[in-house]
């Protein structure tokens, strides 16, 4: 009896208060929100972290908001173009649905246009006042207990492709205060940037004085149920526009409170040397292999650092202090919200990494895919991909500078603002003889769909891409076709100013056997199309990702392996390599080959371990594994640079590898039997 009764108390609630309501000008039916105290936050932590501690807020005056979503209509009033949005990727097409597809800034340019419309002042709620209204006096997960009803839910999960739903507001029951839509439909804008809550107790708070994102609440029609709860903090770069995020209106003056101070940079960027470093060239005749080691450490328990349990898909450069600069993403999901990319650095003169620290985050947003390249002018640049939601099919492309070594970095800017396919960023940023910057970018979610490039012409100011079509090609061998064969490519310029290309799966057969080759693509047009063949080496599986790459000395470097260890008995599945002696033994694993002839021929096929017996972890995919003078590691996510003294530093999942090309040269001499032989 008494589920029935609070069942029709949230049904005809808002029919009870119609009375206190009233409608602007546009038909916006806007609800009285009484001053209040309430609890802010909540105590979850992991990727819950940013929503603690819970902290007192008193709201000292009044205000009105809008019952539901600023909706297609009402936004439409002030900006019709708007309309041309409407239905992109099939969603809120209809007048009554919630406006999405609208910036940060279009947001705030709606309430001034309201403002001065009807003579009273409109703004976006503070983060503050949206959770208290959300929570309508409760201090549970959701305003309806600590679950939120079937009726509220809608597509509550994440999917690479987001099915279409309507975003007609108001169709389930209001809150008790007489608010629609507060746990999904659409993320809610609010005022606040984005930044870390006090402990102490609040008068108005309006959150930081400034930052890089803006707060968005409420969750969506496609974001799994525990993202809807009432104290769950998202946020946005404030130019993205995308179908997942709407916001609605309060009617009040500014609260007159001061904002928090700005967030201080991270401790990692706090104690970076600015001094420039001497490189000094090392012996070209004598070949390097140095002990291999983890860069991605652990952090102490007493660091605040965000560190789950899949660490993964580096990518590595050099700064002008002689220091190396890693990234890589951090989750428990690959598909996950929680996913964060992390940053290690290892001092010039150091031999041991940095304990991580947090390096580039959009609350609550999936950021698969990162790369940084230095230009060897002192222009470090960050490229990242940023999703919706989860999964990382629908990514967005930022790019971040530094002209600090890595210590401070410009906002981050939206350079392929579309969160769409071909954006999945791959570590393989490069530049060609003219200056271009040319970034990789898997073309598609899937194993098979290629790879995309985008070039910039002016350090990073606009950024195209070379082929607009929509289709998919086969990928077959003597075709040609607007993407590069394989996903995870390692694209490199020829000196004739041809690109070539290298990827995994589209695997091509032999000209010569039926064995499947890695795919080779090859473009004379900067990227516009691409020609298809296969390459003397054999296919990259799951969990791998080869490097391709120009070396100091002129010669082409690639790196991958040799086999799949889950997918084939490894006595079938390795490589022959040459000794000294022109004798051949059977090696399986992460190889190095080299090119002194612009990818013609291949010479140079290595192994990549010195031969000591070793016990590793790779992290991620990799796990332990034993490295011998048969067996180097297994697989892995392949990132790479090459210092100017001609160091060349090898990125697996979580291992750092460094040798340089006399090394590669240098020919093993002795092989013993191994178990596995």
């Amino acid at each position: 009896m008494r589920a029935r009764l609070i069942g029709l108390l949230l049904l005809y609630w808002p029919l009870m208060t119609s009375w206190a309501q009233e409608k602007n000008s546009i038909g916006m039916q806007l609800i009285p929100v009484k001053a209040g105290k309430f609890y802010m936050g909540s105590e979850r932590e992991g990727k819950d972290y940013d929503e603690s501690p819970v902290h007192q807020v008193s709201l000292s005056k009044p205000f009105l908001m809008s019952a539901t979503e600023v909706t297609n209509a009402q936004y439409e009033a002030f900006d019709a173009a708007h309309k041309k949005v409407r239905g992109k990727n099939g969603f809120s097409t209809q007048d009554d649905e919630a406006v999405v597809f609208v910036s940060y800034q279009d947001a705030i340019a709606f309430c001034d246009w309201l403002t001065k419309k009807e003579g009273k002042p409109y703004r976006l709620p503070t983060e503050a006042e949206w959770e208290y209204a959300c929570r309508a006096g409760t201090v549970s997960d959701f305003w309806t207990g600590s679950s939120l009803p079937k009726l509220y839910q809608k597509n509550q999960s994440t999917n690479r492709n987001t099915a279409v739903v309507s975003l007609k507001v108001a169709q389930t029951p209001a809150n008790p205060w007489g608010l629609y839509d507060m746990h999904g439909n659409a993320e809610e804008l609010c005022l606040d940037w984005y930044g870390p809550y006090e402990p102490a107790p609040a008068i108005d708070p309006v959150g930081r004085a400034s930052g890089l994102y803006r707060i968005s609440r409420g969750g969506s029609f496609g974001t799994p149920v525990s993202f809807l709860r009432s104290a769950n903090r998202s946020a946005m770069i404030p130019e993205d526009k995308n179908w997942l995020v709407g916001f609605r209106v309060v009617q009040a003056p500014l609260p007159t409170s001061k904002p928090l101070p700005t967030v201080k940079p991270p401790a990692y960027a706090s104690s970076i040397s600015q001094q420039r470093y001497n490189w000094k060239p090392i012996d070209a005749s004598k070949p390097i292999f140095r002990e291999p080691q983890r860069y991605v450490n652990k952090p102490d328990c007493t660091h605040p650092v965000p560190f789950y349990s899949h660490n993964h898909q580096p990518a590595i450069t050099w700064c002008p202090n002689g220091d190396l600069l890693s990234i890589w993403f951090s989750t428990d999901e690959e598909s996950g919200r929680e996913m964060t990319v992390l940053t290690s650095r290892l001092r010039a003169g150091a031999t041991r990494w940095d304990e991580p620290a947090e390096f580039f985050k959009v609350p609550d947003r999936n950021m698969t895919g990162a790369s940084l390249l230095h230009d060897g002018k002192g222009t470090i640049y960050h490229m990242n991909g940023v999703e919706t939601d989860g999964d990382w099919q629908d990514l967005a492309m930022v790019l971040r500078t530094s002209n600090d070594n890595g210590a401070s970095w410009t906002t981050p800017r939206l350079v392929n603002p579309e969160h769409t396919k071909r954006n999945q960023v791959i570590a393989g940023l490069n530049q060609t003889k003219e200056g271009w910057l040319i970034q990789p970018a898997d073309a598609d979610p899937g194993p098979s769909g290629g790879t995309a490039i985008h070039v910039s012409k002016d350090q990073g100011k606009t950024w195209t891409n070379p082929y607009t079509g929509t289709e998919t090609p086969s990928f077959g061998a003597g075709e040609t076709g607007g993407l590069i064969a394989g996903i995870h490519a390692g694209v490199v310029q020829l000196k004739n100013g041809d690109l070539l290309a290298l990827g995994r799966k589209n695997d091509i057969k032999a000209a010569d056997s039926s064995d499947l080759r890695m795919p080779l693509s090859r473009s004379t047009d900067m990227g516009k199309t691409w020609t298809y063949s296969a390459s003397p080496f054999p296919p990259v599986w799951s969990g791998q990702r080869l490097v391709l790459t120009r070396l100091n000395e002129g010669a082409l470097l690639m790196i991958s392996f040799t086999h799949h260890p889950d997918e084939r008995a490894e006595k079938l599945a390795g490589m022959p390599f040459k000794l000294a002696d022109g004798n051949q033994y059977k090696g399986y694993g992460m190889y190095a080959a080299v090119s002194f002839d612009e990818g013609k021929t291949w010479p140079v096929v290595k192994l990549v371990t010195d031969g000591k017996d070793r016990y590793l972890n790779g992290g991620a995919w990799t796990g332990a594994f034993e490295m011998d003078q048969t067996h180097a590691e297994p697989k892995g996510y392949l990132a790479i640079t090459q210092t100017p003294d001609n160091v060349i530093h090898l990125l697996s999942s979580s291992l750092h590898y460094q040798f340089n090309l006399a090394w590669l040269n240098e020919r093993p001499t002795i092989v013993t039997a191994s178990k596995n032989n």
